[in-house]
């Protein structure tokens, strides 16, 4: 892949890799309602459906850099929006769409406004305040939302020209507007408004003086958060069909953040690896232990985090990145293994070979001494002189 990288570049080779991998996941995600069981295509539904509440959260706090805990309250909103408006107003079910979308913006516009003086726990604390208060206010307004009873709405029903069944009819409507969503927040995060919430992430006085406006940019990333809830809540209301205050407890919007981290902050990936987290999770924990699923929610929690510090979505180029790192040393380990097979005891203690007395020597150079007394002396092995001599 490398390879490729650098002959096609780096933009190129990230095109080629979407065009080869969408065809197959678009194929998998319509063929998967006609596999699975009912209750296990509903699964799939509430996965998509936590993964655009996420796409929005990812925005404001993966690559916004603020934090909220107060996500579950535009969830409650927008789910509330739809099912007021079918239940009191008699509208339908794709009239709720937009309008939850818009109000949840709104929301998001006025409550960004801490944004710009709070920063931190501080700013999570005033979002967890929203989330608290806002289970009490459904109770109280009574009239409009039915108090501690909540409301009951139709589901959305398939037409009959699909033929589809209703957990499969629902299905197909929420995996086409999560695929809107995910394609909405990912081009956003490709143009200028993404470059400066990154901007803004990393370092807001460098942002600042490269002329971005910090407060802009952080009330929209409170809307576009609040919106993406909102449309999630809306969807909601139509796959259950009912509506009540505790289903909006401040809980939800501590979930929603921490399937969030275990997803993969500031990924494009994250949001839906963390809403199947969010949903099959809590389940799983409920099996292993009737008495304490919580305690078993922390511990995975804790587990995968320790596995993957950059969560779910890093974890494939972490897992690249240790084996690339292994390599080389499997490589030196190979030859000073070889090295060491070389010189095995029995190698160790053989005597050295004698020299073969037949090789050829090369002759040395002729002596030629200034000393006249080195010249007249006998050469060693020579035989002795005689008188004659």
């Amino acid at each position: 892949m490398s390879t490729l990288t650098t002959a096609l570049g780096t933009d190129r080779a990230r095109r080629l890799r979407a065009a080869l991998t969408a065809p197959l996941a678009v194929a998998v995600a319509c063929g998967a309602p006609f596999y699975f069981a009912p209750f296990q295509v509903f699964q799939l539904t509430m996965v998509l459906l936590y993964a655009v509440a996420l796409a929005g959260l990812n925005l404001l706090v993966g690559f916004g850099g603020q934090i909220s805990l107060g996500h579950g309250a535009f969830f409650a909103a927008g789910a509330y929006s739809a099912a007021v408006m079918l239940d009191r107003y008699d509208t339908g079910h794709l009239a709720t769409l937009p309008v939850a979308a818009a109000g949840c913006f709104l929301l998001g516009l006025g409550f960004g406004v801490p944004a710009l003086r709070l920063r931190g726990l501080y700013l999570a604390l005033v979002t967890l305040s929203f989330a608290v208060f806002l289970p009490p206010l459904l109770k109280r307004l009574e009239p409009v939302t039915g108090g501690s009873m909540g409301l009951t709405v139709d589901k959305l029903q398939p037409p009959a020209w699909s033929g589809l069944a209703e957990d499969q009819w629902m299905y197909f409507v929420v995996l086409t507007v999560a695929g809107v969503a995910l394609l909405l927040a990912r081009n956003l995060l490709r143009s200028r408004v993404g470059r400066a919430l990154l901007a803004v992430r990393d370092n807001e006085s460098a942002a600042e003086v490269l002329g971005v406006r910090l407060s802009l940019h952080k009330t929209l990333a409170f809307a576009w958060s609040a919106m993406f809830a909102g449309v999630a809540g809306c969807l909601y209301t139509w796959v259950i069909g009912f509506v009540s205050p505790d289903s909006f407890s401040f809980v939800l919007s501590i979930t929603l953040l921490a399937g969030l981290v275990v997803g993969g902050l500031g990924s494009l990936y994250g949001p839906l690896l963390g809403a199947a987290f969010v949903m099959y999770v809590p389940s799983v924990s409920q099996d292993l232990s009737e008495a304490a699923p919580g305690v078993v929610f922390g511990l995975l929690i804790i587990t995968v985090m320790f596995v993957a510090p950059t969560g779910l979505a890093g974890l494939p180029g972490r897992v690249l990145g240790a084996i690339a790192r292994r390599l080389p040393r499997t490589a030196a380990t190979s030859t000073s293994t070889a090295t060491a097979v070389d010189r095995t005891p029995e190698n160790e203690s053989a005597p050295d070979p004698e020299p073969n007395s037949q090789a050829e020597t090369r002759p040395s150079a002729p002596l030629t001494p200034a000393d006249p007394a080195v010249a007249d002396a006998e050469p060693v092995g020579a035989p002795p002189r005689t008188e004659k001599d």
